[in-house]
């Protein structure tokens, strides 16, 4: 009856993984290496390489490796293999950050091969390739490297103006700008703790950005952006901008409780009332890298 009881859960496993799969357009599907000892590993690994519609992730504990499936459209390999290693599992690609390994369950802590942090392998090869710049133009400085989050950054800023203005035509195309400037981003290229905080603050950011894109009425544009900054708060204290970045806050908003936002000038220019109490608020905390 066990064995049956087992043949039964693998056919259910089989067909449960074929399902989602087949949900994942322009698939490819690839078997990789990540350690890990136990089913409690196999959820972890699961849980944070899977995203519905774009990567679905099977591991075995006991081969010690999973198969892969990602819409290569939407992401990539490398996006995959770094969320597991956030998530405390070292594989081919990524290793995981020391902290977040000794944070695991006892049962789940397997034997590692080195102990180093999350190896950001973009960050390594653009550094070779500034290298190799450098002694091919005689002393000239390499390139700077990409901010990947600049984009974000700087629609909000011009969403924000739009609420200044109170015009709420520009706010919803503004909010839409942002919402593609948040799928353009390459997740592989953010650093690991720039990394961490977007995979928390970014499916919340393309939702207030929704709700400010589908509507024209201020009043309910304003009230998304509250959140909205809420976020590009977390977001900016773990990826400071090369240009300083104000953190304002507005007493009168909602009833008294209040609001915050972010804007590239230390003057007050409010976007929760516009003409109507412009300079009502202050700068309470200036963000510089």
């Amino acid at each position: 009856m066990k064995s049956i009881s087992k043949i039964l859960m693998i056919v259910i496993s089989l067909l449960s993984y074929t399902a989602c799969t087949a949900q994942i357009k322009n698939s490819t599907t690839t078997t990789v290496a990540i350690s890990g000892n136990c089913d409690m590993c196999k959820a972890t690994i699961e849980k944070a390489g899977n995203d519905k519609n774009m990567a679905k992730v099977d591991w075995n504990k006991d081969t010690k490796k999973a198969s892969i499936t990602y819409d290569a459209k939407k992401t990539t390999l490398d996006v995959v293999l770094k969320k597991i290693a956030l998530a405390g599992y070292d594989n081919e690609q990524f290793v995981a950050p020391d902290e977040v390994y000794a944070q695991l369950p006892g049962c789940c802590q397997y034997e590692r091969a080195k102990k180093t942090a999350v190896v950001e392998k973009h960050s390594q090869s653009h550094d070779k390739g500034a290298a190799h710049d450098h002694s091919q133009h005689d002393g000239t400085t390499a390139p700077a490297e990409t901010n990947e989050l600049k984009p974000v950054f700087d629609r909000y800023f011009m969403l924000k103006d739009a609420l200044v203005k109170s015009d709420g035509a520009t706010a919803a195309t503004k909010a839409k700008e942002f919402i593609s400037t948040i799928n353009a981003v390459q997740m592989e290229k953010l650093a690991t703790k720039e990394h961490t905080v977007w995979m928390s603050v970014m499916k919340k950011l393309s939702g207030a950005a929704t709700l400010i894109a589908e509507t024209k009425n201020i009043a309910k544009q304003r009230n998304a952006f509250s959140n909205l900054s809420k976020d590009m708060y977390t977001l900016i204290a773990a990826a400071p901008q090369t240009a300083p970045v104000y953190y304002q806050h507005c007493p009168m908003y909602d009833d008294g409780k209040g609001a915050h936002w972010l804007s590239k000038e230390d003057a007050v220019k409010n976007p929760y009332y516009g003409a109507t109490m412009l300079t009502c608020g202050k700068t309470v905390e200036t963000i510089s890298k």
